[in-house]
């Protein structure tokens, strides 16, 4: 087999089970957004879309311990450490353990600042308050599936992160269709189902990974484990994905605030069109994971062509599903909100936004496979640089676009943060390869 054909073998046996078990994370917002959308009541899918959030805000703050996790345990094993394999794992879930127990602790201030945020009608406010009351007991586990994911996905082991995520989310929309349709427990319905399932989810992931970790007879030393250097060196890069991702977060979190402020419409019709985004991202995500697992191993490895074949391979593919996924959002999008909600006035308007969704998987191709090379690459300071110079662009369009054309323009300003988060982070691409690799190492492929 010749090293191309090997190298595209490579990213496809990995982003191929992760698109697939991707598939089913948005389905999440999907159905639990299609299920309060048969109660007709706009300011219900609202409650929803504003929990999510405030949970990608909690949560995803700490969504290091994947990112970080995955990289580190790439590098590891490239290099053949299995020790260190094992120890870093069992640092990111000593890690899981301690924030989400802080998490659940400090739920009182923690929501009182949240919902501080939020400018929605009272109606919308008690639904996410009610969502919020609930899931938040889930946080050790669902901070565990970060850690144990990742670890999954640095490992190149895509196969165990389709049977995890396919067992989270199948349990997650049976519980939201048997809470809400059936038992009419409305918005709290939906946290439980979720909560239910993350906890299921962890303990699998934890059985699945402690299995694995005997098969190496290379059991780490809790002197290994904490490390001072190696135990530094996770700080480090955790502190910066951390900053990043807040970035990120306080993006997302942005958009959904001010289509609260515009009423709860716009606030019913976005909930429902970031499904498309949230639908693209994940499927795209399956290369960027792909990119994480293969840099990182190339890097430990010490292998310039291994590395640039990774990057490659993942990313014309990456492009070739974007492409295909912004068609099918023109030809069907329509389709797909009406599935989403009976409401009339939401179905209608939302169609005249089709055009903006229709641009998130092109234009965010870029940014998430960049995204995917430098957390195998561990190159955390340049993400954060980057994506705080995004971040600052993205709130300057907002301003001056919102004012002009609306809610066009709130879109309009996500779409350019997507634009600005790849240029800022491609500048900072053959700074990474220098960094990585002597320049005796690289080549002509």
């Amino acid at each position: 087999m010749s090293e191309k054909a090997d190298s595209q073998r490579h990213v496809l046996a990995i982003a191929f089970p992760i698109l697939l078990s991707n598939i089913t994370t948005p389905l999440i917002g999907i159905v639990d957004t299609a299920a309060i959308g048969q109660l007709d009541a706009p300011y219900l899918i609202g409650g929803v879309a504003i929990g999510g959030v405030l949970f990608s805000l909690v949560y995803w703050a700490f969504g290091f311990l994947r990112m970080g996790t995955t990289g580190l345990t790439a590098q590891a094993e490239g290099a053949d450490d299995r020790k260190e394999v094992a120890a870093t794992l069992i640092r990111a879930l000593i890690l899981a353990g301690v924030i989400g127990v802080a998490l659940i602790m400090l739920q009182g201030p923690l929501g009182t600042a949240c919902f501080a945020l939020i400018e929605g009608s009272d109606r919308v406010e008690r639904a996410a308050q009610s969502y919020y009351a609930v899931r938040i007991w889930g946080a050790p586990a669902a901070l565990a599936n970060y850690a144990i994911i990742g670890w999954f996905v640095g490992r190149g082991d895509a196969r165990t992160v389709l049977v995890l995520t396919l067992l989270l989310n199948t349990i997650n929309v049976v519980l939201d269709g048997l809470f809400v349709l059936v038992f009419d427990l409305e918005v709290a319905g939906v946290a439980y189902g979720t909560l239910v399932a993350e906890t299921v989810a962890a303990v699998a992931g934890l059985v699945l990974a402690l299995r694995a970790i005997r098969a190496f007879r290379a059991k780490p030393s809790w002197a290994r484990i904490f490390e001072p250097d190696r135990f530094m060196k996770t700080m480090t890069i955790n502190a910066d994905i951390m900053v990043r991702t807040l970035a990120l977060v306080f993006a997302f979190s942005w958009f959904a605030m001010k289509s609260a402020e515009a009423g709860d419409m716009t606030l019913a019709i976005n909930a429902v069109l970031i499904n498309f985004f949230h639908l693209a991202a994940y499927l795209l995500d399956g290369f960027a994971f792909a990119a994480q697992a293969l840099v990182g191993q190339a890097i430990g490895a010490a292998s310039w062509r291994q590395f640039r074949n990774a990057v490659t391979v993942s990313s014309f593919w990456a492009l070739v599903i974007g492409a295909g996924l912004s068609l099918s959002y023109w030809f069907v999008g329509g389709y797909f909100i009406d599935i989403l909600t009976v409401n009339e006035a939401v179905r209608a308007q939302a169609r005249g936004y089709l055009i903006w969704v229709m641009l998130a998987p092109l234009t965010g191709v870029a940014c998430f496979q960049l995204d995917g090379i430098f957390i195998g690459a561990t190159r955390t300071a340049d993400m954060r640089n980057m994506m705080i110079l995004s971040l600052v662009i993205y709130l300057i369009a907002w301003w001056w676009l919102t004012p002009l054309y609306g809610n066009h323009g709130l879109w309009a300003s996500l779409i350019l943060f997507f634009v600005v988060r790849a240029i800022t982070l491609g500048s900072r691409y053959p700074a990474l390869e220098r960094a990585c690799f002597a320049k005796s190492q690289r080549g002509v492929i």
